[in-house]
């Protein structure tokens, strides 16, 4: 069988370099696939597809003959919402495995960290003070996910795994479902999974259904007291929601992992706030030979005029 011809791509990031942190595996990975950054590419018109991160304001507009922008992260909503990609490319994204997993570690240590007081008990030591806390089965604790794609469900794989009961906010019931698992869809799915929960994990997708769904009248349906760990995207989230439910005691505290404007800058409020455990949206990431396997295996997919098993549906939105 003749090789088949290379295929040029373009790495596109208005705040990150691409080539150092996946070049290599990409490399590593195939000789048919060649990536540049912009500045090496002398005809942009060969270019026929990019991998992106946040690209900027018009990153696509030099490439007239792409077919393909691809995510290297599972979130795609900066893609499907950015004007220069052309409305005939498809859109994929990376689909991890393991970072599945790291989020769903992420989640389960946050909830942990508060389930079992580690701020108090990290507050005793400074004071050398012997103060066990009592502790509550965890079957008796009551866990929405906003959520239920690949990270999801390792998210709610992970919380069962230690006994906590959990409820999932779905677009559709799973075909296969976890025993001791409440599967909840529709549209109020969100607000009757929120129900008296003492903790709300958010690893929605974002779409214009789920903008700005972490807001003052979910919060209000969860226990007082109860405690959200938000790691979806930023623009799930009403600030100044999140603020008065903590303000009112209706929250007790959450942990934020994503933001509307990133990085998060250092003026924010949030950043003062002892209530908020922040991470800077590192709940989970993608391994760069996972990347560099994916892209390889999309943009031969696309050079050779076959289906992308990556690919996303522009109009779900995922």
């Amino acid at each position: 069988m003749p090789a088949q011809p290379p295929i040029l791509g373009v790495y596109l990031s208005a705040t990150a370099d691409l080539d150092a942190l996946y070049g290599e595996a990409l490399r590593a990975c195939a000789t048919d696939v060649v990536l540049r950054r912009p500045p090496e590419i002398d005809r942009p018109e060969d270019v026929r597809f990019a991998i992106c991160w946040e690209p900027g304001e018009g990153a696509f507009a030099p490439y007239p003959n792409l077919g393909l922008a691809m995510s290297v992260a599972a979130g795609v909503d900066a893609l499907l919402a950015h004007p220069g990609v052309p409305g005939d490319a498809a859109i994929a994204r990376v689909r991890d495995p393991h970072q599945a997993e790291l989020m769903a570690g992420y989640a389960v240590h946050e909830v942990l960290h508060y389930e079992r007081g580690f701020p108090e008990m990290a507050a005793n030591a400074r004071q050398a003070r012997w103060a066990p806390l009592r502790m509550r089965a965890p079957a008796s604790v009551q866990i929405a996910v906003l959520g239920h794609g690949t990270m999801g469900r390792a998210v709610v794989t992970g919380l069962r795994a230690v006994g906590f009961s959990v409820r999932v906010a779905c677009r559709s019931e799973p075909a296969e479902q976890l025993p001791g698992v409440a599967y909840l869809s529709g549209p109020d799915a969100a607000a009757r999974a929120a129900e008296g929960a003492q903790y709300l994990v958010n690893v929605l997708p974002l779409t214009a259904e789920t903008e700005n769904v972490l807001n003052a009248e979910l919060f209000a349906r969860m226990a007082p007291g109860a405690r959200l760990v938000q790691i979806g995207r930023g623009e799930h989230l009403v600030e100044g929601d999140l603020e008065a439910a903590l303000d009112s005691g209706q929250l007790a505290a959450a942990t934020l992992d994503v933001f509307r404007e990133e990085p998060l800058p250092p003026e924010h409020r949030f950043w003062q706030d002892a209530r908020l455990r922040i991470t800077p949206h590192v709940a989970s990431d993608s391994l760069p030979e996972v990347v560099a396997e994916q892209v390889v295996e999309t943009a031969r997919a696309l050079r050779d005029g076959q289906p992308m098993a990556y690919a996303v549906d522009r109009a779900r939105g995922y």
